[in-house]
């Protein structure tokens, strides 16, 4: 049974870090906005591609993978200027394919990957509380890489 996350932002921003969602379908839905979603975790697992479906209108998703991570974005409609910005692209990975579906209105996808996608989670206030409670427990920051998080 697959289940969708939902995420909503209007005039804001939101960040899904970490062991946030173990679901691999997510909804996006974004109004001059930004979003940020972590899709590091070893709690999605499986073969199958996970699906970001978009709603965007002047807003922007910085999605946070993996350095194998294919990216899939012929599925998306644009209206107006936006676009994929993926610089570190790898020619020939063969990672966990996810698959970009929607509409954008003048909005862009940021994908970053391996260190990109650390410093990302780290410059964040998320991490700073994360930084704290693991202090405070005696274990690794699970922000900085999603695979340390104690099960």
């Amino acid at each position: 049974m697959n289940t969708t996350t939902r995420i909503h932002t209007d005039h804001g921003t939101t960040k899904r870090l970490g062991d946030w969602t173990a679901e691999k379908h997510s909804e996006v839905k974004a109004r001059y906005g930004s979003v940020v979603i972590d899709l590091r975790s070893p709690l999605i697992d499986g073969d199958d591609d996970i699906v970001v479906h978009a709603d965007l209108d002047h807003a922007m998703v910085k999605l946070l993978v993996p350095d194998d991570a294919v990216i899939d974005q012929s599925e998306l409609e644009w209206t107006g200027r936006g676009r994929v910005k993926d610089f570190t692209r790898q020619a020939g990975a063969a990672g966990r394919v996810i698959r970009l579906t929607g509409a954008v209105k003048s909005g862009e996808f940021r994908i970053h990957r391996g260190g990109i996608a650390i410093l990302s989670a780290l410059f964040s206030r998320e991490f700073v509380e994360d930084a704290r409670q693991a202090n405070r427990e005696g274990r690794t920051p699970t922000l900085i890489d999603p695979a340390n998080a104690p099960r």
